[in-house]
């Protein structure tokens, strides 16, 4: 009996069902910290910091308002098929990005692995390492860019 390969190997982005495109998010909450531009980078290089979205549960690296959360932060960027490509500061590590790219997703993704915690214990999540947005004053968002 021949195994199916599993859909992330088989479709695109824009092929996948509203389930298996939320199944793809490892839950690694990397995309849910603010992130500054260097304006003064002609490259436009993004900056990372250790504070989470505003709505980001620091405990559950979850969002708490997922379903409102565009129109709650508008800054938060909706992923479709058609941006994944555009955004450079998506995580290297994104299954989104990879699928784009056409890469294998690692060994710790979730959909792989077969446990959510594995995304945890590989060091991509950012569970325990962030502060709330809401705790910090945006003018000092810089001290918070990660080294």
């Amino acid at each position: 009996m021949t195994r199916q390969a599993p859909f992330y190997k088989t479709k695109t982005l824009a092929q996948m069902s509203e389930a298996e495109w939320e199944s793809l998010c490892d839950g690694c909450g990397q995309c849910c910290t603010v992130s500054l531009i260097d304006d003064d980078d002609p490259d436009g290089e993004v900056l990372r910091t250790c504070i989470g979205c505003e709505l980001l549960d620091l405990q559950t690296v979850r969002c708490t308002d997922y379903a409102s959360r565009h129109e709650r932060v508008p800054s938060c960027v909706k992923l479709t098929p058609g941006n994944v490509r555009d955004l450079s500061w998506m995580p290297q590590t994104c299954a989104y990005r990879l699928i784009a790219e056409g890469k294998p997703l690692f060994d710790w993704h979730p959909l792989i692995s077969g446990r959510a915690m594995s995304v945890v214990e590989a060091g991509v999540s950012v569970k325990g390492t962030l502060v709330s947005e809401r705790d910090v004053d945006e003018e000092d968002f810089e001290d918070y860019v990660r080294g």
